[in-house]
């Protein structure tokens, strides 16, 4: 039976690269392309196909902001296929990100330069806003969207005679401070995107506490620093010119410069083809590239808190309670 990949945020980016290297790696896998917008991932289908000629691909329209298409999307997953055996929640959203000039121009002529250009601490913030579900637009679509897919594709995911595997695209920006169970969708304050993603690593956790004994399992995976549509939109054009040459040359102090997104799909890629019972659920994988351009994983252990993740899975249930009964 060919195994079921969905990808969301398939359309570009680290999504699509790993598109391309999953058809490379079993020509005889289904690919689901989860994306919102329609133009964008009818492109990344033909691109797909024509590297790939006689590749099983398939599209799926979902806008993870907003809870109605997700449960649209769902119950049409549920029509279409009979079980997923893979869910790549890659999709993601920064909104209005900036980057404070001062902050960075200071960080970039001491000691924690390299540090500061990893993870965008004390440099990067980013607006948020309410979406038509009346929750935070970046918590929707990085978080709950994804909790709220998952929720429903239950039946296609925990089946008695296969295991099936939940792996969520976090970051490095993803920062223990920023995360408050009080406030879990970051209503207060500027960093909603460092909020969302820390926030995945915590449900990972607990879904991992839930759901392995139904055969699912959940991992986390750090892409490294990679040049996207989303990262793009940082820094003006003419930073980024100025800004290439240094990341290449950030590859002799550091591994995290993974910068293309082939490299950065590094890890989604390995995860692949690894056995889901001896991976660390603590641990985030994180895609590698050395200073000569080998890609590699390495494991870290995550800052979390196994109270905390339990908290937040009962507040996310809870939360998918009230959305369903205001629909």
């Amino acid at each position: 039976m060919e195994q079921l990949v969905i990808v969301t945020g398939a359309n570009s980016g680290i999504g699509l690269a790993l598109c391309q290297r999953l058809l490379t790696e079993d020509r005889g896998l289904r690919l689901c392309l989860a994306c919102r917008d329609s133009e964008e991932a009818e492109a990344a289908y033909r691109a797909l196909i024509a590297s790939h000629p006689g590749a099983h691909v398939d599209l799926l329209k979902v806008d993870l902001g907003s809870v109605k298409s997700v449960l649209r999307a769902a119950a049409e997953v549920r029509a279409r296929y009979s079980r997923v055996d893979f869910l790549y929640l890659n999709a993601g959203k920064m909104t209005k990100p900036k980057v404070d000039l001062k902050a960075f121009f200071k960080g970039f002529f001491s000691r924690n330069v390299i540090h500061m250009l990893e993870t965008a601490k004390g440099i990067l913030t980013q607006e948020n806003r309410v979406n038509s579900d009346g929750l935070q637009e970046v918590f929707a679509t990085n978080l709950f969207g994804h909790f709220l897919l998952i929720r429903e594709l239950e039946p296609l995911l925990c089946q008695s005679d296969h295991t099936s595997r939940v792996i969520w695209t976090s970051s490095g920006n993803a920062w223990r401070s920023a995360f408050s169970l009080e406030d879990f969708q970051h209503k207060q304050g500027n960093e909603p995107y460092s909020s969302s993603k820390y926030a995945s690593e915590l449900l990972s956790l607990a879904l991992n506490r839930h759901m392995n004994s139904r055969g699912l399992y959940s991992s986390v995976v750090c892409p490294g620093m990679v040049r996207t549509k989303m990262t793009e939109r940082i820094l003006l054009p003419v930073f980024w010119i100025l800004f290439m040459p240094i990341m290449w040359l950030m590859r002799i102090f550091t591994n995290t410069f993974t910068i293309t997104p082939y490299n950065g799909a590094e890890a989604l890629h390995w995860l692949f083809l690894q056995k889901p019972q001896y991976l660390d659920p603590r641990s985030k994988y994180y895609s590698l590239t050395s200073v000569l351009g080998r890609n590699y994983i390495q494991p870290q252990k995550m800052d979390l808190d196994d109270s905390m993740s339990e908290d937040l899975y009962l507040k996310l249930m809870e939360l998918e309670n009230e959305v369903k009964r205001k629909l």
